[in-house]
């Protein structure tokens, strides 16, 4: 007698954003754990690398909540990893989060990926308190919801956030050398989320960071890599920096932007003060993640000739 052995099918994950910068390694790493991959994108967007992926891609309408809903059928949980402001993550998020419920997902990952929110004050940060206002509409509907934390993105050490200059040989802090900053690379948040999007217990917000690093630990850092001295220089404290952002809003305001130079300088104000400061930390939820250190980004950053 022939015994039938039959294959449970694969996890079947949404994915909304998936053609932006991290949602394309979401869905790569949502591949590596061998999950279905169905991505939703609007007409006219180019998802030839997100199709590259093995991912299925759905091209709806995003104003169709009937779309949506047939689209969103049989997943298991959406992942978000839209950006945006309001009318992104309030409005465009809020109707794949009402699709979801009208189409039985049971789980939804919201665009969140920042530092922790649920620490800091409102009005002192833009882009957070678009997260806050969402968060409540998230809690409000009747599907379960994991809001992952990751603090800054480690990437932005190699240069875009103004913290490690390499050039004048500076690392700047507004507040103490010694406060402990949060950093993720795109790609380990992108490995956690995949995992959190196949893990049915996963609780309503986890916090991950791939390195806890001080501005004194940055430029012992560049200096054990460069052979070359980095000052610590302080051009204020946490009122300085609250002047130059208001400043900056109204000489340059560009309201539309979703990362003007005085948003950035917002995030740092809440990591130099120590208000988005993550913990406890979930890191060892998932074993497996290998998570990438500060040093090991400015390494890159740097290059073999460490100019």
């Amino acid at each position: 007698m022939s015994v039938t052995h039959e294959t449970a099918a694969p996890t079947r994950i949404a994915l909304a954003g998936g053609t932006g910068d991290l949602g394309l390694r979401i869905a790569h790493a949502l591949a590596a754990r061998g999950a279905e991959v169905v991505a939703l994108a609007r007409a006219g967007t180019d998802t030839a690398a997100l199709a590259a992926t093995g991912a299925t891609v759905e091209v709806v309408d995003f104003g169709d909540s009937g779309a949506l809903q047939g689209a969103l059928g049989g997943a298991a949980c959406l992942v978000s990893a839209l950006n945006g402001l309001e009318g992104t993550i309030l409005d465009l998020q809020g109707r794949l989060l009402d699709a979801a419920v009208a189409a039985g997902v049971p789980r939804f990952i919201p665009s969140d990926y920042s530092l922790d929110f649920t620490r800091t004050k409102p009005g002192r940060n833009r882009n957070l308190d678009v997260r806050r206002r969402f968060m409540a509409r998230v809690d409000a509907a009747p599907i379960r919801a994991t809001s992952i934390l990751n603090g800054a993105f480690a990437d932005l050490l190699a240069g875009q956030a103004p913290i490690v200059l390499r050039g004048p040989r500076m690392v700047l802090h507004w507040g103490s050398p010694d406060q402990a900053l949060d950093f993720t690379t795109k790609d380990d948040v992108a490995a956690f989320t995949a995992a959190t999007a196949m893990d049915d217990s996963a609780p309503r917000i986890l916090r991950i960071a791939g390195d806890e690093v001080t501005p004194r630990d940055l430029a012992a850092t560049m200096e054990r890599l460069t052979g070359r001295r980095f000052r610590l220089v302080r051009p204020g404290g946490a009122v300085v920096l609250g002047a130059m952002i208001g400043i900056a809003r109204r000489i340059a305001p560009q309201p539309g932007a979703v990362f003007p130079a005085w948003q950035g300088m917002q995030y740092l104000r809440d990591m130099m003060d120590g208000s988005g400061k993550l913990g406890p930390l979930d890191n060892d939820r998932y074993p497996g993640i290998r998570w990438t250190k500060a040093e090991q980004v400015l390494r890159e950053a740097i290059g073999p000739s460490g100019a």
